[in-house]
């Protein structure tokens, strides 16, 4: 059986403050989520669907599980969601707390349970064992600069959604 290459980097302490760029994506990259989200005011915007609106809602629900994370951007595209996280030190004992994997983790199993909530009422078509593709990407952020590309990436993947490397149709 093939090994599985683990994606996070081995020295790096992933509960440390600062920026992380993450980016999840559904498994076999079905566009679970709909139609590709267009920009209105300061968030994304696309038709809803029970998919779309799941992971929306669990993303605004990030700092409330974990106070010393942020979402600073995000969007939620057919088959993939980006999230620019920041973690933030505790006054008292200058880390943050939960590791950027507990994050990622918890995030995934609260919408997973929402969609089988959603999938056993009826609204949503059932999925095959697992909503998630296995782990996730993600980048350190280091420095403004880089902060500022993924930023700028977020809020411009939807209008560059076919080109996107996670593109289908």
């Amino acid at each position: 059986m093939e090994q599985r290459k683990h994606p996070r980097l081995s020295y790096y302490d992933y509960a440390t403050p600062g920026g992380y760029f993450v980016t999840i994506c559904v498994k076999k990259r079905r566009p679970l989520f709909g139609d590709v989200p267009f920009r209105v005011g300061r968030g994304p915007c696309a038709p809803p669907n029970a998919a779309r609106m799941i992971a929306e809602y669990w993303i605004a629900r990030i700092s409330e599980k974990y106070p010393s994370w942020t979402v600073d951007n995000w969007v939620v595209m057919p088959n993939h969601v980006h999230l620019l996280l920041q973690a933030h030190a505790c006054e008292a004992a200058g880390h943050v707390g939960p590791a950027l994997q507990d994050v990622v983790r918890w995030y995934k199993t609260m919408t997973t349970n929402a969609f089988i909530r959603v999938v056993k009422a009826g609204e949503m078509p059932p999925f095959d064992k697992t909503v998630w593709q296995a782990s996730f990407y993600d980048e350190v952020i280091r420095g403004q600069d880089h902060y500022l590309r993924a930023w700028q990436y977020i809020d411009d993947n939807p209008a560059h959604w076919a080109e996107d490397e996670y593109y289908s149709d």
